[in-house]
């Protein structure tokens, strides 16, 4: 059976047998290695990572006594979960995400990476539920994930039009709605998609 460490745009955690493309965790062990159960927690820390499923060789037993592993389908959920690129794996991209959300956020000064984690931490949830913003749909960038009107499916937008969200890729193209949506990408990261940022895709989004 699958452990639940994938995560959904939400940030929620769930079982799924899909494999996801992209690796993290949220600063250390917040699960019951005896139970392995949805866990109580919601983090270790507020140092939320998104990280590649492969790093010079290393190798770990998922939910044991290390870190709480987490797997995301590409890395526009993640970045809506509230997480952001790893410094150690990911240098490039996380050196990219930080000079596009100063240039986004007209920072005068380049903060550093647990400044920016405080900022994601407070924009991504109030207590341990999700916090979502309502922002018209004309001034988000690609990337951004979005709620269905009816607040049962994860949209994201891409060239003009949302992408319906599933945990093994993305199944379905959709206009692009109009007026004020309710979105789950932090204001922070969405500075960060608007003024240059590439996000990491699933593969299947090349298909709409």
């Amino acid at each position: 059976m699958p452990l639940p460490n994938r995560v959904r745009p939400d940030g929620a955690l769930f079982a799924d047998p899909a494999r996801g493309t992209l690796f993290g965790n949220r600063g250390g062990r917040f699960h019951d290695t005896d139970s392995q159960a949805v866990p109580a927690r919601i983090q270790a820390t507020r140092q939320w990572l998104c990280c590649v499923l492969s790093f010079k060789g290393r190798r770990r037993k998922v939910w044991s006594r290390g870190y709480t592993e987490l797997f995301f389908c590409d890395e526009v959920t993640a970045l809506a979960a509230g997480h952001r690129p790893c410094m150690e794996c990911r240098r490039h991209d996380a050196l990219a995400y930080r000079a596009a959300l100063v240039k986004g956020l007209g920072l005068t000064e380049t903060p550093l990476f647990p400044e920016i984690d405080r900022i994601l931490d407070a924009e991504r949830r109030s207590g341990r539920v999700k916090r979502t913003h309502r922002v018209p749909v004309d001034r988000l960038p690609d990337g951004a994930m979005l709620l269905s009107a009816d607040g049962t499916e994860f949209l994201a937008l891409r060239n003009g039009a949302t992408l319906l969200w599933t945990p093994a890729g993305y199944r379905a193209r959709r206009e692009r709605p109009p007026g004020l949506a309710t979105v789950l990408t932090p204001p922070a990261t969405l500075a960060a998609l608007a003024n240059g940022y590439q996000p990491l895709w699933h593969p299947s989004a090349e298909g709409f």
